[in-house]
């Protein structure tokens, strides 16, 4: 059986993202600063080598609304994501909400399916058609924990990011518990990577 994964850059103080998230700042304010390992040019191996990881092509994704856009309530605009034409995922993405939206057809093989029956529901449609490239719960910090509560997840990538947000919404909140093998561990300046085997 393929390993459901999941990858998110995280501050030195947990946050996934910074608060206020909009149009403005996709990542709250501040949030960007976790993520300039991978933004832009990246040069430094280390770096280069976490984002073969971020980006190797999986069979299905599940994300959370946060992470589709910032729109809350009903969808009152016509919003196709943070991505433009072609997202980067190329392949179905299930988007968790409490309203429901038709399914939205990118380029580049990716289409949005919004799920409002829950994380379990929005997981299996994933597995249902991811084949043996595998599931990856994209985010946001919400999805994940949710993913982590459900036990469905098999590997975990953070990249902790030499910064401190001090609000915003923190990966791990909530969390009970939970064990981690680190695999292999990668530095930079701008993030240490950290691949870890979530042991049950």
């Amino acid at each position: 059986m393929t390993a459901t994964t999941c990858h998110m850059s995280i501050s030195l103080d947990g946050f996934a993202a910074g608060p206020d998230q909009s149009p403005e700042n996709p990542l709250g304010v501040g949030g960007m600063q976790v993520h300039t390992w991978h933004l832009g040019e990246v040069t430094d191996e280390a770096d280069l080598v976490a984002q073969s990881w971020l980006m190797r092509p999986r069979g299905a994704y599940v994300m959370g609304r946060n992470m589709f856009g910032p729109i809350r309530g009903p969808w009152d605009e016509d919003w196709r994501g943070w991505w433009g034409d072609e997202p980067p995922y190329h392949a179905p993405v299930f988007v968790l909400t409490h309203h429901a939206h038709d399914p939205i057809e990118m380029q580049g093989g990716t289409t949005f399916h919004f799920v409002t029956d829950g994380f379990e529901s929005a997981f299996a449609q994933a597995t249902a058609v991811a084949g043996d490239r595998g599931v990856d719960i994209a985010g946001g910090a919400s999805t994940v924990r949710q993913a982590l509560a459900a036990g469905v997840v098999d590997e975990l990538t953070l990249d902790i990011a030499p910064v401190l947000l001090g609000k915003g919404e923190r990966l791990f909140d909530g969390v009970a518990e939970l064990r981690l093998a680190p695999v292999e561990t990668l530095h930079s300046p701008h993030a240490t990577h950290v691949r870890y085997r979530v042991e049950r």
